[in-house]
């Protein structure tokens, strides 16, 4: 359909970033993605598809080369560029900082860089929400360039019925109340990425909140609604489901689940080797509370830890007295201790008199006369 012919939208695009994130980041020579500048729907064309198809999509191109704009791809010095900030701004451990900037100069820096940031927990967190906002404001750049008037849905605070009837209305001049007074927020709400702090966002003056607990809540997103989308592109939509953990650096794989599967010792599977210990010592924990509460016994936390050191003790005169009841019970659950450390002194008295008591001759001293 020429751009002619095409209706006019009466509000601003509603996009979703994290699919403009994941498409900057997997765009490559054999895939290319594509953004309709008229309703907001994307296109993602792959080489392995028919040729007959890529043909018809190719003519539709043609009829009209202004609708559809060609999302970039990285080239590998913004890719150096994006890991060299990375490090040089978040990273503070000087060993670490060195190991990263000697991947980011090697062969294969993006795949290798990220295994290494998935192997340590501590730069894992601060890695993605640096990439998350870097992303953003590349996307927002992007979207200004080409003068697009939008929207991120994961950014709307209106209900989800609402969002629906916007996406549904794009078009139409007459609409609703509610329809009506959501364009006036999305007005409003278009013109903030159009802002300096768009681009350079900067946290607020004044004392920071309190820290309250985040809860990570996935956003409730609507369904995807398009009504100009040429016959020959419909094979070729965008529209993955939303995930938070769907986007990352990485041009191999698709998500963060098949990334991790390809790392080597990832730093997940060291997660679960911890946490496999530390519900095995709650067990423990556990059976020895219900053991303590099938004797009856009722004592305060100091004698408890008194009787726990006593059944740790082993030594000859604990074996003589009689243990405490408590004592009994805490021995049966807790680790004994090794082999090397319950050494018996009457062994290591033998030892000495194997290797031999070494004889010293006494100095004999003349009598004065």
């Amino acid at each position: 359909m020429p751009a002619k012919d095409l209706p006019v939208a009466r509000q601003p695009l509603i996009l979703r970033y994290h699919r403009l994130m994941d498409a900057f980041s997997k765009s490559d020579d054999e895939r290319d993605f594509y953004l309709d500048r008229f309703e907001g729907f994307m296109l993602y064309v792959d080489a392995d598809k028919p040729e007959e198809d890529l043909v018809a999509l190719d003519a539709e191109f043609a009829k009209d080369p202004h609708r559809f704009i060609l999302i970039p791809k990285m080239s590998y010095f913004e890719s150096k560029k994006f890991m060299e900030g990375f490090v040089n701004e978040k990273v503070y451990d000087i060993d670490t900082k060195e190991k990263l900037l000697d991947i980011i100069s090697s062969k294969e820096a993006r795949e290798n860089f990220l295994e290494y940031i998935y192997d340590n927990l501590t730069e894992l967190e601060k890695w993605q929400q640096y990439y998350l906002e870097r992303s953003r404001i590349r996307v927002i750049e992007w979207l200004r360039l080409h003068e697009v008037r939008f929207v991120f849905e994961e950014d709307l605070d209106l209900t989800r019925n609402v969002v629906e009837k916007l996406k549904k209305h794009l078009f139409d001049a007459r609409v609703g109340k509610d329809v009506s007074q959501g364009r006036q927020y999305l007005e409003k709400k278009a013109d903030t990425y159009y802002s300096s702090e768009a681009l350079n966002p900067r946290p607020k003056r004044g004392r920071p909140p309190k820290q309250s607990q985040k809860s990570e809540s996935e956003p409730e997103l609507t369904v995807d609604m398009y009504q100009t989308v040429p016959q020959a592109a419909r094979y070729f939509l965008f529209i993955p489901d939303f995930s938070s953990t769907a986007s990352t650096f990485s041009e191999k794989y698709d998500s963060e689940a098949q990334l991790i599967a390809s790392l080597r010792g990832s730093a997940r599977e060291k997660v679960d080797v911890h946490l496999e210990a530390l519900s095995q010592r709650l067990e423990s924990l556990r059976h020895l509370s219900s053991r303590v509460k099938a004797t009856g016994l009722e004592v305060e936390l100091g004698s408890q830890e008194r009787a726990i050191s006593a059944a740790l003790e082993e030594s000859d005169e604990s074996s003589e007295k009689k243990p405490s009841r408590l004592g009994e019970v805490v021995k049966g659950v807790l680790p004994k201790k090794r082999e090397h450390e319950k050494r018996d002194v009457q062994e290591l008295i033998k030892e000495k008199r194997k290797a031999g008591v070494k004889k010293v001759t006494p100095i004999l001293r003349k009598k004065k006369k």
